[in-house]
Protein backbone atom coordinates (compact mmCIF):
# COMPACT_ATOMS: atom_id res chain seq x y z
CA UNK A 1 0.00 0.00 0.00
CA UNK A 2 2.72 2.48 0.85
CA UNK A 3 4.82 2.15 -2.16
CA UNK A 4 1.70 2.43 -4.47
CA UNK A 5 1.46 5.73 -2.81
CA UNK A 6 5.30 6.41 -3.09
CA UNK A 7 4.41 5.71 -7.37
CA UNK A 8 1.51 7.60 -7.62
CA UNK A 9 2.46 10.47 -6.04
CA UNK A 10 5.98 9.94 -8.32
CA UNK A 11 3.86 9.61 -11.22
CA UNK A 12 1.57 12.91 -10.36
CA UNK A 13 4.95 14.85 -10.08
CA UNK A 14 6.35 14.13 -13.34
CA UNK A 15 3.35 14.75 -14.77
CA UNK A 16 2.97 18.64 -13.46
CA UNK A 17 6.68 18.99 -14.64
CA UNK A 18 7.07 17.32 -17.67
CA UNK A 19 4.81 19.40 -20.41
CA UNK A 20 6.26 17.31 -23.17
CA UNK A 21 5.89 13.50 -24.37
CA UNK A 22 5.62 11.09 -22.22
CA UNK A 23 6.76 10.52 -18.21
CA UNK A 24 8.21 7.69 -19.38
CA UNK A 25 11.34 7.22 -20.96
CA UNK A 26 10.89 5.90 -24.29
CA UNK A 27 12.26 2.99 -25.72
CA UNK A 28 14.57 5.34 -28.63
CA UNK A 29 15.58 7.36 -25.74
CA UNK A 30 16.52 4.36 -24.15
CA UNK A 31 18.56 2.97 -27.00
CA UNK A 32 20.18 6.71 -27.44
CA UNK A 33 21.02 7.15 -23.72
CA UNK A 34 22.41 3.80 -23.37
CA UNK A 35 24.61 4.19 -26.64
CA UNK A 36 25.80 7.37 -25.78
CA UNK A 37 27.09 6.33 -22.66
CA UNK A 38 28.41 3.16 -23.85
CA UNK A 39 30.74 4.66 -26.31
CA UNK A 40 31.70 7.76 -23.70
CA UNK A 41 32.53 4.78 -21.14
CA UNK A 42 34.65 3.30 -24.63
CA UNK A 43 36.67 5.94 -25.28
CA UNK A 44 37.90 6.45 -21.32
CA UNK A 45 34.88 8.27 -19.14
CA UNK A 46 34.55 7.59 -15.65
CA UNK A 47 32.59 5.37 -14.93
CA UNK A 48 29.87 6.19 -12.19
CA UNK A 49 29.20 2.59 -10.37
CA UNK A 50 31.58 0.19 -8.92
CA UNK A 51 32.28 -2.22 -11.16
CA UNK A 52 31.41 -6.49 -10.42
CA UNK A 53 34.33 -8.33 -12.04
CA UNK A 54 31.58 -10.00 -14.96
CA UNK A 55 31.13 -6.47 -16.41
CA UNK A 56 33.77 -5.60 -18.74
CA UNK A 57 31.23 -4.25 -21.57
CA UNK A 58 30.64 -1.08 -22.43
CA UNK A 59 26.99 -1.33 -22.82
CA UNK A 60 25.96 -3.41 -19.83
CA UNK A 61 27.87 -0.41 -17.90
CA UNK A 62 25.98 1.74 -19.65
CA UNK A 63 22.65 -0.04 -18.95
CA UNK A 64 23.48 -0.30 -15.29
CA UNK A 65 24.13 2.90 -14.88
CA UNK A 66 20.83 3.97 -16.84
CA UNK A 67 18.93 1.49 -14.30
CA UNK A 68 20.47 2.76 -11.13
CA UNK A 69 19.54 6.64 -12.26
CA UNK A 70 22.84 8.36 -11.60
CA UNK A 71 23.19 8.99 -15.25
CA UNK A 72 23.40 12.95 -15.07
CA UNK A 73 21.69 13.72 -18.78
CA UNK A 74 19.13 15.57 -20.42
CA UNK A 75 16.68 14.68 -22.83
CA UNK A 76 15.42 17.60 -25.40
CA UNK A 77 11.92 16.19 -26.39
CA UNK A 78 10.36 18.40 -29.42
CA UNK A 79 7.72 19.46 -30.86
CA UNK A 80 7.01 19.63 -34.81
CA UNK A 81 6.21 23.35 -34.08
CA UNK A 82 9.80 24.15 -33.20
CA UNK A 83 8.72 23.87 -29.30
CA UNK A 84 10.52 22.27 -27.34
CA UNK A 85 11.29 21.24 -23.87
CA UNK A 86 15.08 20.00 -21.54
CA UNK A 87 13.70 16.86 -19.04
CA UNK A 88 16.28 15.75 -16.42
CA UNK A 89 16.95 11.97 -17.00
CA UNK A 90 16.18 12.50 -13.17
CA UNK A 91 12.50 13.70 -13.86
CA UNK A 92 11.74 10.66 -15.84
CA UNK A 93 10.37 7.05 -15.00
CA UNK A 94 12.24 4.09 -16.33
CA UNK A 95 9.70 1.19 -16.67
CA UNK A 96 11.37 -1.73 -18.63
Amino acid sequence: MVYSNIKRKKYEEAKKRIKIGSIFVTRYERARIIGARALQVSLGAPILIPLKNVELDAISIAERELEEGILPLTIRRTLPSGEYQDVPLSWLILEK
